[in-house]
């Protein structure tokens, strides 16, 4: 299935951490390139997280970004109630010395020991990590399928009309052909002097075999029926399309070159239009 290279993708996940955050955003690259933002507590998994993304998706400039937010009300803390114990303890042997000795709340919190936070199980943390970015990933490729499906229907649709222009063409090239046939005949008539036969066979020869295009409008249809196959594959095929809009290119100039008459002139026109609008959205494509 075709995908595109452009996506978006977002999920959060609560954690006795806090909430852990995820997001992917990806914009057009020749190859696989990837950027990480990560806090602290996750940093360690950067090369594992490069992997997993590595092994979905082939081509891209993609961002993964993660945070972790406390819980609500702030971070979950704790006393040390064993700290405070010995302070009490102290306190109560220098009571006789400094009878009028007083602390504040705010004041034992602030001595070194007393309030902490909870201690976070990295382990565990880096699991539920990884479990974020798993189902994001997952969105993530469905998001580029869909966008693909899209592009995959404008661009069948810009090949079929290529189709239908060598067909037309075909069936102009006898009618150029005769009309080509008659021209020389008509100027060859208006000569004074009469016109050896071998000669006019000769010059109609060249004529048409400038008009030759038969070999080009095959492979065209060949261009054409290559890409109907290309847009069914499953594999990134991107690249693939890339050379063969080239091809496809080289069709169209030279059919162009080729033309004596107006209206293959114009068709070679509007094929070179129809591949510059394949390979605009091809490039969107992974």
């Amino acid at each position: 299935m075709i995908r595109s290279m452009t996506a978006f993708a977002s999920g959060e996940r609560t954690t006795p951490w806090g909430t852990l955050a995820c997001e992917l955003r990806s914009v057009n690259h020749r190859f696989l390139e990837i950027g990480t933002r990560l806090p602290d507590d996750l940093r360690a998994l950067e090369p594992a997280l490069r992997e997993r993304i590595g092994a979905r998706m082939s081509r891209g400039k993609i961002d993964v970004g993660m945070r972790l937010r406390a819980p609500e009300g702030g971070e979950s803390l704790r006393v040390d109630a064993a700290v405070v114990d010995q302070l009490a303890g102290i306190a109560r042997e220098m009571l006789p010395k400094f009878p009028m000795m007083q602390v504040g709340f705010t004041e034992l919190l602030q001595f070194p020991g007393v309030l902490g936070t909870r201690a976070t199980d990295t382990a565990a943390l880096h699991a539920e990590a990884l479990a974020l970015l798993d189902g994001v990933i997952s969105d993530f490729v469905a998001a580029r399928e869909r966008e693909g499906a899209s592009l995959a229907a404008v661009i069948g649709e810009r090949n079929d009309a290529i189709a239908r222009i060598a067909a037309d063409v075909r069936t102009l090239v006898p009618q150029i052909r005769a009309a080509l046939k008659v021209k020389l005949e008509a100027r060859l008539a208006d000569l004074a002097q009469p016109v050896d036969p071998g000669r006019f066979e000769q010059e109609l020869v060249l004529g048409l075999q400038k008009l030759d295009v038969d070999e080009e409008l095959d492979r065209l249809d060949s261009h054409v029926a290559e890409l109907k196959r290309a847009l069914k594959q499953k594999e990134p095929v991107g690249r693939r399309l890339d050379f063969l809009l080239q091809e496809f290119n080289r069709e169209a100039n030279t059919l162009g070159s080729k033309s004596v008459d107006a209206r293959t002139s114009n068709a070679a026109v509007e094929l070179k239009v129809l591949i510059d609008q394949i390979r605009e959205q091809i490039q969107n494509i992974e």
